[in-house]
């Protein structure tokens, strides 16, 4: 019998811890990642939501209503387990009407203000591709900017993020969903909207990746996005996951439509936090809020 015979097979190398992340501070919380997964509630306030939860279409179009229904939106969130509101005024599904900066400030901004003064120690994300847009949410009461097209080339939404003191979510895009190699672009587009974020201005610890699952990408693209999400702790950044009721789901079980896609959301959750995901972005708050409570307990190393 060999040496190598005796000594059995060769031990395997620790796995790779990925870097500890500088906590954020997003209004009046303090986001310290690692220490589990935190869940941001979706508040559209549109006519034309994909996920057919548009505020301004379930109150007929009529503002005062459609505010009303926000807030009390924005309560069950947070009394279902929501750490941080985002309110959006643009659908962003396919063939979706544009929507002028005017319009998404007058839907946007009273809701803000609204949520803000009815639950104030809860931050607030303004969902928006339009600096103007984020300045008046801003102002109303939101302390993050959402951008989902952050890896566009103009630094204006970063600017802004760097001269308010906000954090800043950079998500990935693309106008069509063209690719080489697709989960290199992925990284590399984000590493690059990184730098341009710090170049303009916005500190390291105030910037949070979103690999834009749905977002100028196949649906073949985004299971991929999904098994790379490992990739993005390169990075050094938290991560932000949005596969919320996403027409990727539905086709993958058969075409199913948005309001039965709640169980494909939640295995997209324990896949992502198994992945170090930080943050999730969701429609139902309760049922993605109690699937992270297990899923930290099996991968952050919680307590039953």
């Amino acid at each position: 019998m060999t040496t190598t015979d005796r000594a059995g097979p060769p031990e395997r190398p620790a796995p790779l811890s990925p870097p500890r992340l500088t906590p954020t501070q997003i209004g009046p919380r303090l986001f310290e990642w690692g220490s589990r997964t935190y869940v941001m509630g979706i508040v559209n306030v549109t006519p034309d939501s994909f996920s057919g939860d548009g505020l301004l279409a379930s109150a007929a179009g009529r503002r005062g209503a459609a505010v009303e229904a926000a807030v009390a939106q924005a309560r069950e969130m947070a009394e279902e387990g929501a750490d941080i509101l985002d309110v959006g005024g643009e659908s962003t599904r396919p063939g979706h009407d544009l929507v002028g900066e005017d319009e998404e400030k007058a839907r946007v901004v009273p809701v803000i203000a609204a949520i803000h003064a009815a639950l104030p120690d809860v931050p607030i994300s303004i969902d928006t591709s339009k600096p103007a847009v984020a300045a008046a949410a801003l102002d109303a009461g939101a302390t993050l900017v959402n951008d989902i097209w952050g890896v566009s080339t103009d630094d204006g939404m970063a600017r802004l993020a760097a001269a308010r003191g906000v954090p800043l979510v950079v998500m990935h895009n693309r106008a069509e969903p063209n690719y080489r190699d697709f989960a290199a672009e992925l990284v590399d587009d984000l590493r690059a909207a990184v730098d341009r974020a710090v170049a303009a201005g916005v500190p390291r610890r105030n910037l949070i990746v979103d690999p834009g699952f749905g977002f100028g990408k196949t649906p073949e693209h985004n299971l991929v996005a999904m098994r790379e999400l490992p990739a993005l702790r390169r990075l050094g950044q938290p991560v932000l996951l949005g596969t919320s009721r996403k027409s990727t789901l539905g086709r993958v079980l058969g075409g199913l439509p948005t309001e039965e896609r709640l169980e494909a959301t939640l295995a997209t959750t324990a896949i992502g936090i198994a992945a170090g995901v930080d943050m999730i972005r969701v429609h139902d708050v309760r049922a993605n809020v109690r699937a992270a409570l297990v899923a930290d307990a099996i991968c952050r190393g919680g307590q039953p």
